[in-house]
């Protein structure tokens, strides 16, 4: 991966993260958080038509406790690497949820 630093944004009615998505797993889970701020996040479906990025915005929707309309991919969407946008939340809050949920 490259050395660029990651973090969470405030936007103008949500908040931005990146994922690090790693399907076939074992299972569903939000695995950690890498040094440079990047959300591990392992699905069990396959990447087959975007299947990989359905069971993700399934499972981020769940653990933020937000409706799965509400979170999009904006970038990455057929890499391992995506930028996600989160639109009911601001980064304080995702940041919480998902510290609570790992």
């Amino acid at each position: 991966m490259s050395s660029r630093k990651y973090k969470l944004h405030d936007g103008q009615s949500g908040a931005a993260l990146t994922v690090r998505l790693t399907a076939k797993a074992s299972r569903n889970a939000v695995a950690g958080i890498l040094e440079d701020g990047t959300i591990k996040i392992h699905v069990t479906a396959s990447p087959d038509k975007g299947q990989d990025n359905m069971a993700m915005t399934k499972l981020l929707a769940g653990v933020l406790s937000i409706p799965e309309k509400d979170v999009a991919i904006i970038a990455g969407e057929t890499g391992r690497d995506k930028l996600v946008s989160i639109l009911s939340l601001d980064a304080a809050a995702v940041t919480k949820r998902i510290r609570e949920h790992i």
